[in-house]
């Protein structure tokens, strides 16, 4: 069985941002039938998932090295260049 992907979505504080960034995220993996487990957190709350996160999409900012991809989710909060930041969340879904 094709393991799913972990996705940590994560905002600064608390759950609106990261809810939108979500909805999309579902969209996209259902149109292209990838199976993803989306989980909404804080930023502060990553450091809990580095063991089994494959991806941190966040409209936060951090500086913090982790061993997955991090992807700047500004876009969806600004409505500027949605689509590239889609693109690149799929390609690491994809992966």
């Amino acid at each position: 069985m094709e393991k799913k992907k972990q996705v940590l979505v994560a905002c600064g504080a608390g759950i609106a941002t990261s809810t939108v960034v979500n909805g999309a995220i579902e969209e996209m993996a259902k149109e292209n039938n990838l199976k993803v487990n989306l989980v909404q957190i804080k930023i502060s709350e990553v450091g809990g998932y580095v063991d089994t996160a494959d991806l941190l999409v966040t409209t936060a900012m951090t500086k913090t090295e982790y061993p997955f991809p991090v992807i700047n989710a500004r876009a969806f909060l600004t409505g500027i260049g949605v689509e590239d930041t889609k693109k690149q969340i799929l390609e690491e879904l994809k992966k």
